[in-house]
């Protein structure tokens, strides 16, 4: 069994923490992602980082926010986004793009989201059902639609996406002699389409998503783990000890690790 420091000499290589492994394209960086399954746009837990990966110097160095971004591959975020690739919220409201295998895991509890918001909030249902009558749907087309100002559009969004029962996504519109970025909001069962599978438990569905986690992390903080994602709801008090038990987690000097090795 590997120890803690070869766990973390085996992490430095395969989520590209040395600048040696720096991504050079935006086909590596597709590749980068299709190999993790998880993406973060900046480095902030154990999960994998595309921009960390990119060590690139900041846009602006010493500057803070989208300063901080790396010079001339900060776009290529957005640009594996535009390859089909979803970027979700349920990383505690940051951003987080995700590869198709780690969408199918995420389907469950996203579907498990939506009817559990729409029955909570009369405002989330009828954001809900606009979305399922209209199809995916721009902000501006929203709040005409529903008569809603700025602020209350993105109260009502925000713990929607932070969930999982939404998706936003960036599109180019045109203003004026111009074009700006806004956002189209999605239901989760448009941008993920199929029937979802009957009877599907969110609970198990979280123990797959954090085990897949852990093995795109290769070591991570046990600690930590509760963390990643917004849904405390469906995390049981003993979910690791459950999956080490259960032989799919390892635990080792306070991290944990996937308990086998994926195959070549």
């Amino acid at each position: 069994m590997e120890s803690l420091a070869e766990l973390r000499e085996r992490r430095a290589f395969e989520c590209r923490l040395s600048p040696d492994r720096a991504l050079e394209s935006l086909d590596e960086a597709e590749a980068f992602l299709g190999d993790r399954g998880f993406l973060t746009r900046t480095p902030d837990s154990a999960l994998p980082s595309l921009y960390e990966a990119c060590h690139e110097e900041p846009y602006q160095p010493g500057g803070q926010g989208f300063a901080t971004w790396p010079a001339t591959k900060w776009p290529w975020f957005g640009e594996l986004a535009g390859r089909g690739y979803l970027v979700t919220a349920v990383h505690r409201g940051k951003n987080l793009l995700v590869s198709g295998e780690v969408a199918r895991l995420l389907d469950p509890i996203c579907r498990a989201e939506i009817g559990r918001m729409h029955a909570a909030d009369r405002g989330w249902a009828r954001l809900l059902d606009h979305l399922a009558a209209a199809g995916p749907s721009g902000l501006d087309d929203l709040r005409t639609e529903l008569g809603l100002k700025r602020q209350e559009l993105r109260s009502l969004r925000a713990p929607l996406e932070r969930c999982g029962a939404i998706i936003a996504r960036s599109v180019l519109v045109t203003a004026g002699e111009g074009h700006q970025h806004s956002s189209e909001l999605q239901r989760w069962d448009q941008a993920y389409p199929g029937t979802g599978e009957p009877g599907a438990d969110p609970a198990r569905a979280l123990a797959d998503l954090v085990t897949a986690g852990v093995r795109a992390s290769v070591v991570a903080p046990e600690a930590e783990l509760r963390r990643w994602f917004s849904w405390s709801w469906y995390w049981p008090g003993t979910l690791v000890d459950d999956l080490v038990r259960d032989g799919r987690l390892r635990r080792v000097g306070g991290h944990v690790t996937a308990a086998t090795r994926p195959g070549p």
